[in-house]
């Protein structure tokens, strides 16, 4: 069977002997020396101002929610992971869906001004695939209404747009670092800001609000990363460029072998370092998807819909029509693609899907 994506695990050995120090020192919670060692490693690599690891990658988006104070209504995208809806609705906010572009599949900068009110008080966008959202254009909208903008990044690890970190945009950037992705602790996320008094904000909600251990700054959750989790990614880390070259080269092969006027590949922001994170393809209609994702199935390939359902449907939200967003979600289907794929593998299901189409 080959699923959509694979855990990357280190060498097992790797992974205990930087556990054992956690062990030795008797400390495996906390924010710990792993913890602080992993910030310190992802911060020279991404080349950011400041991460705050975190034990997934949903309480990022909650307590950017919280920590800019944000209430009434968040402009965002149909068309993402049903965390980045939920943690809007979770935090009390009201939800205002934008189409996509057609093209980048990302939030529709050119919409989002019919939908600001006098409720607005943020965009939350998604750079969806590793593909980044227009956010000149973003920022240009935020300053002119006074709104806040928060990206889910989570697919972006290692991104970077006109040769700056893509988390260094925006109030605040959020990653996950699941073991799905490029880069992982198993379960695990971060939060990036570039401004120094809101990341001491952001450190505070994360960890109960403490100052010290019999005082608090105010209030806070726990979001903190344990250090099992920072041992994972300690042991993922040097393999990064490694893990990068496998996903490219897949990517290359389904660049090659896969041209037919029926399919439509996501293109990519002029500017973009990308990461090879998904390979999303957009077929000619959801028959055609469903036909050609069941003889994958047969064949032991298991893709996946990326994204489906589309958030505008979450029944515990009004129905409000977004008709490219419907009709791509619909039609997207992202291809088994992960670092140890082979070229063989990835050659047969390019010809499974050519003598279908």
């Amino acid at each position: 069977m080959i699923p959509v994506t694979k855990t990357f695990l280190p060498p097992q050995e790797e992974y205990q002997a930087i556990l054992k120090r956690a062990w030795d020192a008797g400390w495996i919670t906390n924010r710990g020396g792993l913890v602080k060692e992993l910030e310190e490693k992802l911060k020279s690599y991404l080349r950011v101002s400041n991460i705050l690891a975190t034990t997934n990658g949903t309480l990022p988006l909650q307590i950017a929610i919280k920590a800019l104070e944000l209430k009434g209504e968040i402009i965002t995208t149909p068309f993402s992971y049903v965390a980045t809806t939920s943690s809007i609705v979770w935090e009390g906010c009201k939800p205002v869906f934008v189409d996509i572009h057609p093209d980048y599949l990302t939030i529709d900068e050119t919409k989002i001004e019919a939908a600001i009110t006098e409720k607005t008080s943020a965009i939350l966008a998604t750079h969806v695939f590793g593909n980044p959202c227009n956010v000149e254009a973003i920022e240009r909208i935020a300053k002119k209404y006074d709104l806040k903008v928060i990206y889910d990044a989570a697919h972006c690890f290692g991104v970077t747009y006109k040769g700056k970190s893509i988390f260094e945009y925006g109030d605040i950037s959020t990653c996950s670092f699941h073991a799905t992705k490029i880069f992982h602790t198993g379960e695990g996320g971060a939060l990036f800001t570039k401004h120094k008094e809101l990341f001491h904000k952001l450190f505070y909600h994360h960890n109960f609000g403490h100052k010290g251990q019999e005082d608090f700054h105010g209030l806070g959750i726990n979001a903190k990363m344990s250090e099992l989790q920072a041992a994972m990614g300690l042991s993922v880390f040097p393999y990064l460029d490694e893990i990068m070259a496998g996903r490219r080269k897949a990517v290359q092969i389904y660049n090659k072998l896969l041209e037919h006027p029926d399919l439509k590949k996501i293109k990519i922001r002029s500017g973009t370092q990308w990461n090879y994170s998904y390979y999303p393809l957009i077929f000619k209609d959801e028959k055609q998807l469903l036909e050609i994702r069941d003889e994958l199935n047969k064949a032991g390939f298991y893709p996946r819909r990326y994204f489906y359902p589309i958030l505008n449907k979450l029944n515990y939200l009004e129905n409000k029509e977004m008709i490219l967003a419907e009709s791509i979600s619909e039609c997207t289907l992202c291809l088994p693609l992960f670092f140890e794929l082979e070229e063989k593998i990835v050659k047969r299901i390019c010809l499974i899907i050519n003598n279908m189409l």
